[in-house]
């Protein structure tokens, strides 16, 4: 049973939201809006006519630029492709804002490190919106995890956004599924087994892609990556093998709508009280160099 947080009692944070495609409406302002944690100051994005159809609902107001956006939040939440994000987040964190940032950092490694040195040196507190993280299930998986004997791991994340539909965006068509779905999966066998001392892939991240893990205890871990398969939902699973009892982590069972309130909720904290996230700018450049690496042939 998941425990009733205690009462905010800070001012809530005002948030500017860059960017006004489907995400952004289904997740970003819906979720920020909603507060108590944070309102919803501000949306942006290079189309106008989205920016207003996505701020309208909530009374936020519709930035004519990114300066004017910056000009009325202290902090900004991207809900945009990892290219706009690497351009734009470096210029928020410049300008003090903290960030609410979405995977992966940038298109390459490059990028993902030009925001997480802007992050770092701006001393802004920053935030990875790696969705599943934030559900009291995972939390309780990978707190228990933690405590066994792993020997190898077997998982997968597959889904078939990519073969049509909002999702089906170029960057998504362009990388596939390493760079879109690595991220989530790579940072959960990391977190839940030890750290990951070496990664190879093998074959195509935009048909199907399969990595082998190395961590640092030992363990050994596979992943299956697709985003261009036909399944009845999307599919995110996780076995633990060891010498323990086997351990399972499913997806299939959780309602995501449980992780708005706790990825707002750790958000506002971090920014209220300066104190970095676990899931920051660091945490993403560290999965952006594993998926460089498992991107290597």
């Amino acid at each position: 049973m998941t425990s009733t947080p205690a009462s905010w009692t800070h001012r809530p944070v005002e948030v500017g939201l860059v960017g006004a495609g489907p995400w952004a409406r289904a997740m970003h302002a819906r979720m920020l809006a909603a507060g108590p944690e944070t309102r919803l100051a501000a949306v942006w994005a290079r189309r106008p006519e989205a920016a207003q159809q996505t701020a309208e609902p909530y009374g936020a107001h519709v930035a004519a630029d990114f300066e004017d956006l910056l000009d009325r939040c202290e902090a900004v939440a991207f809900a945009v492709p990892p290219a706009v994000q690497a351009e734009l987040a470096p210029m928020a964190a410049k300008r003090g804002k903290a960030v609410l940032l979405e995977k992966p950092l940038g298109p390459d490694l490059a990028s993902a490190r030009r925001v997480a040195d802007a992050v770092a040196e701006a001393g802004v507190v920053s935030q990875l919106v790696l969705t599943k993280r934030y559900h009291p299930t995972t939390r309780a998986f990978v707190e228990s995890a933690r405590a066994l004997d792993v020997t190898g791991a077997r998982s997968c994340y597959l889904h078939g956004a990519f073969l049509g539909g909002d999702f089906a965006t170029g960057w998504r068509l362009e990388h596939g599924a390493l760079l879109d779905l690595g991220p989530h999966l790579i940072d959960l066998l990391d977190a839940a087994i030890g750290p990951i001392t070496h990664i190879r892939g093998t074959g195509d991240p935009r048909r199907w892609i399969e990595l082998t893990m190395e961590h640092e205890n030992g363990a050994v871990s596979q992943a299956s990556l697709s985003g261009a398969v036909e399944v009845p939902r999307a599919l995110t699973r996780i076995e633990l093998f060891g010498s323990g009892t086997q351990a399972v982590y499913d997806t299939a069972g959780i309602d995501h709508e449980e992780c708005w309130p706790v990825l707002r909720r750790d958000f506002a904290t971090a920014v209220r009280t300066g104190t970095p996230a676990e899931l920051d700018a660091h945490r993403g450049l560290y999965l952006q160099n594993l998926i460089e690496q498992a991107a290597q042939r």
